[in-house]
């Protein structure tokens, strides 16, 4: 039992080994409430931030709760206690900032969003006749 115990840790170790130096790990993790951004630190010395209302359960809360921002020992997660939140760092460095809901509500949002570049392009489209019809393969 001691035996297989051992093969299995120093398993584990080497694994994570590994991951650390493949994946993005966080030294430290701060909230900005004058620009509502998290900022993460990565061990590569490496900086990340994004804007907490894109985060799936941070969005409209409390300056004072998201302050509390903890980094998980592996360094792939960080935690929130007030509002009980969870998210994966590898998730928000892809650009997932939440579940499947919350991300399709995301690009909605984007969809609607009207600038003067995007106007531009939809006029010079129509210019060209408009979006091309969909054919079947």
């Amino acid at each position: 039992m001691d035996q297989e115990f051992e093969t299995r840790y120093r398993r584990a170790v080497k694994e994570a080994r590994l991951s650390d130096a493949a994946e993005p790990r966080a030294s430290a993790a701060r909230f900005d409430a004058k620009s509502r951004r998290l900022l993460v630190d990565l061990r590569n010395g490496s900086t990340f931030m994004v804007p907490v209302e894109l985060l799936e359960g941070l969005a409209g809360v409390d300056s004072r709760d998201l302050k509390l921002v903890e980094v998980t020992p592996s360094g792939d997660g960080l935690h929130w206690e007030r509002p009980d939140v969870d998210l994966s760092l590898s998730g928000l460095i892809s650009g997932v900032f939440g579940g499947k809901r919350w991300m399709a509500e995301l690009g909605r949002a984007g969809g609607k969003v009207r600038s003067d570049v995007k106007s531009a392009a939809a006029r010079s489209n129509g210019l060209k006749g408009g979006r091309p019809r969909r054919t079947l393969a």
